[in-house]
This record gives C-alpha cells, sequence and structure tokens, in this order.
C-alpha cells in the first residue's frame, strides 16, 4: 500500500497527502512528540500524589500501592490505548479531531443544520462526505427525531458546548498543575527555599511559555519535541531500574485482579482517590483535538512505539519505589531519581512541563477556531503558522486570556493537589462527552450493529462516570475552578450563538423582494453609478434589509450590484475550485449578481488572493458561459426569494452537452493577474461582459452592513439582559466584519441598522 493511501484511509485530505511518504509520517510522529504528548508524558509527576493526598493509607502489605498501579495501568491501556488510538481517532472529519469535528460530523450526516444559510448545493462539496452503508432502524430513528424535534438538537448542542468548555478549562489547568510540580521538586534539594518563590518562579515560566506562541506551533514542535523525547526516555529507564532496584514482583500489579482487592480494602477512600488516578489520562483528549495539526497515523505511530511504553514503565518504576518508602508518598517522583542523575532529570522535568503545556494550548487554538466558524464564539484573529501544515494556528487573543487565567490559578492555589482534583474533573468529563458523541457516530455514521454500539457505551461510559464520580466528590477541595470556567465559556458561547441566530431569523424576516427595489427607484429618483457594489449580506437568497435601508436614504446603487454571502459550511476545508457560487438576481438589465463564498470551519476567511479579480473572473465566465436558451424570468419570477438557479460554481458551468466545448474553452479564457484581469484578445465578449469590465475599471465599493441587535420592548427580563447587554458586550470587543473579511478601507461603506429581535 503506497504511503498516500494509508494517510486517505486515515480521513486526511488528498490534496495536502500527494507526496506524503514513510519520512513524511517519521517527521510529523517526531514533531507530534513536542505538542501532542508532552501533557500524557509529564503526568507521573503529580499522578501518585494526588491519588494519596486524602484519606487512604499505605500498609505493609503493600496492597494500596499494587491496586493504584493496576488501575493506572488498565486505565491509561482502555482509555489512551483502546478507546482513543483505536477507535476515537477513526472519527476524525476529514483529518480534524475533537468535540466539534466530531459533532460537525453527526450534522451532516444526520442533516442537523446548526448553521444558517446551509443549501442543498452545499452537499454536492467534495469534503461534505456522506456516502456509505445504508441506513439501518436504528439511524433512521435517530435521524428522525433530531429532524422532528428540536429540543434535542438544542440538548444535543449544549452537551457538545459543555464538552468543548471542559477541554478548554484544561488549557488553564494543565499548564499550572505542569510547571508547579516540576518546580516544586527543587525544594527537595533546596530545603530552605520559601513556597512564595517556587510560584513566582512558575509564573516566570509559565509567562514565558504563552510568549512564544506566536512563533506556531511548527517552531514549536520542532525546539519542543528533542526535550519529549528525551524526558519519555529518561523516565522509561528510571523506572526500569527502580523496578530491577526495589521491587521486581511490582509486575504482579498488572493484574486486575489488585483492582478488586484494592476497592474491597479501601473502601470510599480508594474510591476517593481514582480522581488522582485519573491524572495518568490527562492529555488524551488532546491528542484527539490536535489531530488536525499532524495526521492519525503519525499520531498513532509516536504513541504506541515511544509514548505508552515510556510511561507504564515509568508508572510501574515509582510503584516499586513507594513500596519500599512509604514515607515518601509527597515527593515520590524526584526521590525515585538516582541521585547522580537528580539534577539533569529535574532540568529535563521543568522543560518537559512547559512542553506538557504546548499540547492544551494548541488544542485550545483549534477548538477556539472552530467554534467561531460555527458561530458559537465572537470572531477574533486566528493566524496561520505554518504554510506547510494548515491546521496550525495562533490566537493572540486567546492566548493572553489563557495566560492570565494560569497566572490566577497558580497564584490562587499554590497546591498542586488541589489542582489535580480541578484537573481531573475537566479530563473525565470531556472523555465522557467524547464516548457519547462516539456511539452516535457508530449509530447514525458507521452504521453500525446496536449491540456493539450499547456495548462500547456501557464499558466506557461506565469507567468514566466512576472516575466523574470520584473527581465531583473533590468539588469543595478545587474541583469548582473548571465548573466556573466551563459555565462562564458556555454562557459566551451559547449567548453568541442565540444572538447570531436571532440577526439570521431578522434579516430572513424581513428580506426585500426584487420587485420592491424596482418600484423604489421612480419614486426616489434612484440612479446606477458606474462602478461594481459589493453588498455584503448574511443570506443565500433575497435582498437584504439593509440593501433596503441603504438605497431608501441614498437612492443610487452601483452599475454592477454583487449581493456576497461569507457563510461557514459544516465541512473542515471547502476546495478553491469550490470556493464561490455564482448566480445571477433578477432581470438581465439589473446586473445584479449573488455570490455565496463559502469556507470550511477549519479554513482562514481571508484570502490571499486578489479577491476582486478573482469574484470578476468568476462573474465574467458565469456571463460568457450562461444558457443561451433558458428561459428569461418574468417580473414575478424575479421576486428576491426565488433568485434564477445557479448556473456556475467556480468555473464550472452547468451547461447542456452540447455546449461543453464553449464551457472548457471559457473556463481558461480568464485569469486572476496582479495587473487584474486577462483574456485572449481574439475572444469575443458579450456586450454584458463588457459592461463589466468597464464597471471594475470605474473601482469596486464594498458595503457592509453594521448591525446593532437589540431586544423588543416585550421581550422578556432575561431576553433583554441576554441580548442588549451580554451580546451588546461580546459584539463590540470582537473583530469587525470588515477586518475578518480583509476589506479594504479606503473602499469601504458601512451601513448602520439596528436589529430588534
Amino acid at each position: 500500500m503506497k504511503p498516500s493511501q494509508e494517510f486517505l484511509e486515515q480521513g486526511i485530505p488528498q490534496q495536502n497527502l500527494k507526496r506524503a511518504s514513510c519520512t513524511t509520517v517519521i517527521t510529523l510522529a517526531y514533531q507530534s512528540l513536542g505538542v501532542v504528548y508532552g501533557d500524557l508524558g509529564t503526568s507521573p509527576l503529580y499522578v501518585y500524589k494526588t491519588a494519596f493526598s486524602g484519606k487512604l493509607s499505605l500498609h505493609e502489605n503493600d496492597e494500596e500501592i499494587y491496586g493504584v498501579l493496576s488501575f493506572i495501568f488498565w486505565t491509561f491501556t482502555l482509555i489512551a490505548l483502546f478507546k482513543y488510538i483505536f477507535i476515537v481517532m477513526s472519527a476524525d472529519d476529514n483529518g480534524e479531531g475533537g468535540t466539534f469535528a466530531i459533532y460537525s460530523l453527526l450534522c451532516r450526516h444526520a442533516r442537523l443544520s446548526i448553521l444558517p444559510n446551509q443549501q442543498a448545493t452545499d452537499e454536492k462539496l467534495s469534503a461534505y462526505g456522506t456516502d456509505g452503508p445504508a441506513d439501518t432502524w436504528q439511524s433512521s430513528a435517530l435521524k428522525t427525531l433530531f429532524k422532528k424535534h428540536p429540543r434535542p438538537r438544542n440538548v444535543l448542542l449544549i452537551f457538545v458546548l459543555l464538552g468543548t468548555c471542559m477541554a478548554i478549562g484544561d488549557g488553564v489547568l494543565t499548564p499550572s498543575i505542569s510547571v508547579l510540580s516540576a518546580v516544586s521538586g527543587v525544594q527537595l534539594k533546596i530545603k530552605e527555599l520559601h513556597e512564595n518563590y517556587v510560584v513566582l518562579i512558575s509564573c516566570v515560566i509559565l509567562v514565558g511559555l504563552f510568549s512564544i506562541q506566536h512563533h506556531g506551533t511548527h517552531r514549536v514542535a520542532f525546539m519542543f519535541a528533542p526535550i519529549v523525547t528525551t524526558w519519555l526516555l529518561c523516565i522509561g529507564s528510571i523506572g526500569v531500574y527502580n523496578i530491577f532496584k526495589w521491587n521486581p514482583h511490582i509486575i504482579n500489579a498488572l493484574s486486575p485482579v489488585y483492582m478488586l482487592k484494592f476497592f474491597r480494602s479501601t473502601g470510599i477512600p480508594g474510591w476517593v482517590s481514582l480522581g488522582g488516578v485519573v491524572l495518568s489520562i490527562t492529555g488524551v483528549e488532546t491528542m484527539f483535538a490536535d489531530l488536525g495539526h499532524f495526521t492519525s497515523l503519525s499520531i498513532k505511530v509516536a504513541f504506541t512505539c515511544l509514548v505508552y511504553p515510556s510511561l507504564i514503565l515509568a508508572y510501574m518504576g515509582e510503584a516499586a519505589f513507594l513500596s519500599k518508602h512509604h514515607e515518601d508518598i509527597q515527593r515520590s517522583f524526584y526521590k525515585a531519581i538516582p541521585e547522580p542523575v537528580f539534577w539533569p532529570v529535574f532540568i529535563v522535568a521543568t522543560f518537559a512541563a512547559i512542553v506538557g503545556s504546548q499540547a492544551v494550548i494548541s488544542a485550545t487554538f483549534s477548538i477556539v477556531s472552530q467554534c467561531c466558524a460555527l458561530n458559537c464564539f465572537p470572531a477574533v484573529k486566528i493566524v496561520h503558522t505554518s504554510s506547510k501544515i494548515y491546521g496550525q494556528i495562533y490566537i493572540p487573543e486567546v492566548n493572553w486570556i489563557l495566560m492570565c487565567l494560569c497566572l490566577a490559578v497558580t497564584i490562587g492555589l499554590r497546591d498542586t493537589n488541589m489542582m489535580g482534583h480541578a484537573y481531573g474533573l475537566a479530563v473525565t468529563t470531556v472523555m465522557f462527552v467524547t464516548t457519547c458523541l462516539m456511539a452516535l457516530v457508530m449509530i447514525i455514521v458507521w452504521k453500525r450493529r446496536l449491540i456493539y454500539v450499547v456495548a462500547f457505551l456501557v464499558f466506557f461510559g461506565s469507567v468514566e462516570l466512576l472516575y466523574i464520580s470520584a473527581c465531583v466528590y473533590k468539588v469543595p477541595e478545587g474541583g469548582w475552578i473548571p465548573l466556573v470556567l466551563s459555565l462562564i465559556f458556555m454562557a459566551i458561547m451559547y449567548i453568541w450563538n442565540y444572538g447570531t441566530m436571532k440577526k439570521h431569523d431578522f434579516d430572513v424576516e424581513n428580506k426585500v423582494s426584487m420587485n420592491r427595489i424596482v418600484a423604489l427607484g421612480p419614486s426616489l429618483g434612484m440612479v446606477r453609478v458606474p462602478g461594481i457594489g459589493l453588498v455584503y449580506s448574511n443570506l443565500v437568497t433575497g435582498v437584504p434589509a439593509i440593501f433596503g435601508h441603504f438605497v431608501t436614504n441614498l437612492p443610487a446603487f452601483h452599475q454592477v450590484l454583487v449581493f456576497v454571502c461569507v457563510k461557514s459550511v459544516q465541512v473542515p476545508h471547502v476546495n478553491e475550485n469550490e470556493r464561490l457560487l455564482i448566480s445571477r438576481m433578477g432581470l438581465k438589465e439589473y446586473s445584479m449578481f449573488r455570490c455565496i463564498v463559502r469556507y470550511g470551519y477549519k479554513d482562514l476567511q481571508q484570502e490571499n488572493y486578489d479577491f476582486e479579480n478573482r469574484l470578476v473572473s468568476e462573474i465574467l465566465q458565469f456571463v460568457e458561459t450562461e444558457e443561451e436558451s433558458a428561459p428569461r424570468p418574468t417580473t414575478e419570477e424575479c421576486v428576491g426569494d426565488s433568485d434564477i438557479e445557479v448556473l456556475h460554481a467556480s468555473g464550472h458551468s452547468r451547461k447542456k452537452s452540447n455546449h461543453k466545448e464553449n464551457t472548457e474553452r471559457s473556463s481558461h479564457d480568464f485569469r486572476v493577474t496582479e495587473s487584474g484581469i486577462e483574456h485572449p484578445d481574439n475572444f469575443l465578449l458579450k456586450d454584458e461582459s463588457l459592461q463589466i469590465l468597464k464597471a471594475k475599471e470605474s473601482g469596486v465599493a464594498y458595503i457592509v452592513g453594521h448591525s446593532y441587535a437589540k431586544a423588543k420592548k416585550s421581550s422578556s427580563i432575561l431576553k433583554k439582559f441576554t441580548i442588549n447587554v451580554v451580546f451588546a458586550f461580546l459584539s463590540k470587543n470582537c473583530r469587525e466584519p470588515e477586518v475578518v473579511l480583509n476589506v479594504p478601507h479606503t473602499s469601504l461603506l458601512e451601513v448602520g441598522m439596528i436589529y430588534y429581535v
């Protein structure tokens, strides 16, 4: 099998992997160590310490140590290896991972439209990919349930937002606990060092970590990958040393029998200690969320070949040391390091803790980017930091907010045990959300038999609910932190989604018919001025209310008018040749067109090419290849709700076979260059095309609506507070539409309007 085929089987887009090879896989696997596995790799710093921080005491027979190790081994094997590596990684959305990627996959297959303006033509995108096995009665029943009843759809959205917000909470807690755990080890050698200095050093390291994020994941990965590789080899080697030196029989703890003995001998304290055990798998969810930065195959190779064996050996070695040194439980990791190599390992541990934070920071950037595209988060600046790997991004606003929250947690708690309690609840909640979504994927997307889905849900769901119950017990001791953070982020996301959908509903209800625009002409003295006007709108049909407001107050618009709708589609990426969708609005005499610009939720909505020339060339191709024999619409057919059928989609004309030759020639006649649009001199243009080119020479104006949402006077107090206060605050502090769309200020014309929703 060719390497490219292997990549394609993992769901990676074909256009990004034509040159994929074994070298590419190994290189990406190496890079993934620095970005994906830093969090998972630094867990040994605090797992045993947190697990034994409660009322769980050690006895001479070491059943507690053997039991905790057995839980760590089987939890790590079942959740990290079997669930995530073998199952969840296969549920990628065209190579993208994370909670929202699974949700988007479900929405496409179950026809759940969480985004406005979705059209039947969107399903013809190459990345849409809803083909598969025939529906089973289970998948049909679920699709019907979601289609007919809005409440299950809302519950599913809130459930997804909960998992997403808990994952963002990981981005706050991971840097704090990782760095503070590593730095606190220095107190073993410098006993007079006050706790305040440890916290201060940790804060300085955190500030430095967040300050280098703008360099991008690609550069950070190459800086950090050697550190994580060295760290994993170190803890694996030290683990082997401790096993042979202190207790070779610790290997018996890998038997699941010791888990039963552990519960029987410890009871409730043993159950509570599971909140610390679950910290051994922190980072597996970010491993899936970071999938878009690398490839599924590269992540699997790195995990199975290096990460998994090194961490299992490290946990076994620390347990072997603890079986002979019960008194060192709160410093067991550093105490277990042989004296001659303590300082080198301490330095590597500190750097590894910094790297561990990188995984969740990168994952948080990916999550927020997806939320913005799916109308669940205010618009923020998204910077693509790699020209080779598309998913690697940096978000300045999110980066600095995370830094401030990390510093607040570090300074406020100062205790890794309390951080561990908070961390465990966030991690287990995200895992449970992923398990439930995976069960839906198995039914709706994979069309698996119900017995397999129930087995998956019951087995992994029960394990994760067991850990969640243990973490909930620790809510008063720090577990409240992720709950508060998640509620804040959930409120922001839900209110933004609610306000955005209400504004769209207003647009749909108040769109203007083409007849009305034409009828207003004589009464207002409306004139057509030279040039091309690009009217940005959120509608895919009809004339937006913002344009009616504009011509009522300023009765003049451009000779050629193009209504541009920039929208997101529920796919990660949209190919360039599928980006633009051109249609005509009204009669030919009106010279009005509609251009729908489609982006995936991972695409950057700021084009590098000259958008004006690209758009005009597409319109010219549409005009030149337009069906001559197509029936001219009557005035009644030109109402804004019914545009003429789309005849052109980014260079591909829908024509009859006898016009195929002319279409193919035309699609290559217009070329976008730096100086403008070129076409052969011997090509005879239509009069309308010549008018469009003449209008282009006169200039292009961008008309962008600046709408403000306000609740109606009859609305409830809660709705008024939500729209007039919270949504208004978010709207004022997010990026403006013209900035997001990269509109040149010299050609910008803003039209203000209040939306009463």
